[in-house]
């Protein structure tokens, strides 16, 4: 009896494991999703698959431009920046705004020079090409004169002396000449003012201080 059951239960697993394999079998021979559709149906799915890669292209296209575009801008930003920047210092320090240095002359006041001859001396080196100037230690900028009787000069309200120095930031050999040409301001200030010496002096470096004057504007604004 006990045999019989056993084999009972052998031929039960055994149906119940040859109707999985027959239903497992039947399931991969089936026809797939696609196989079940029309024609039609497979070339709507195919043009809808090539139009979706195209979009994806595209906006792969897109994107690599763009990455390409920030790239050259940052490059021409970065450069753009620094040109302004040092646009900006060379304009500061041609308004005075900034302490300067380079090559010029030093120019050697001696005796009773009243402020007309000093602005003389001043325009004629603007004139030569200077690019920064100053008289006894005091930046020449816009709106800074040097008034005054001989003996009694004052640059800015800060009286001279009988001796002080002019110095100008240029190229040495141009402001020489032009200073010490025949028929010169300082020829000139020769036969007006005897008593006054002027002495040029070529030096390789000159150092300017910034000026203490506010150059802003009290009326006026930028218009942009």
């Amino acid at each position: 009896m006990h045999r019989f059951r056993s084999q009972l239960t052998i031929a039960f697993v055994a149906g119940i494991l040859g109707l999985l394999v027959v239903v497992q079998l039947r399931s991969q021979a089936g026809p797939s999703a696609l196989a079940q559709l029309s024609s039609q149906d497979l070339t709507v799915l195919v043009a809808n698959v090539n139009a979706r890669n195209d979009q994806l292209r595209r906006e792969a296209s897109s994107l690599e431009r763009d990455l390409q575009t920030l790239v050259q801008n940052r490059s021409r930003g970065g450069a753009s920046v620094g040109e302004v920047e040092e646009d900006l210092n060379r304009v500061r320090a041609y308004a005075g705004l900034e302490p300067v240095g380079g090559p010029g002359v030093k120019i050697a006041i001696r005796g009773p020079i009243d402020g007309h001859g000093v602005e003389e001396l001043i325009n004629e080196l603007r004139n030569a090409g200077s690019e920064a100037i100053g008289v006894d230690g005091i930046r020449v900028v816009s709106g800074v004169v040097v008034v005054g009787p001989a003996g009694f000069a004052e640059v800015d309200g800060v009286a001279l002396g009988d001796s002080f120095d002019l110095d100008a930031i240029g190229a040495p050999d141009k402001l020489t000449g032009s200073l010490t040409r025949a028929g010169g301001v300082i020829a000139q200030l020769a036969a007006t003012l005897p008593l006054v010496t002027v002495t040029v002096t070529p030096v390789d470096r000159l150092e300017l201080p910034a000026t203490n004057r506010s150059l802003v504007p009290e009326h006026g604004s930028p218009r942009l």
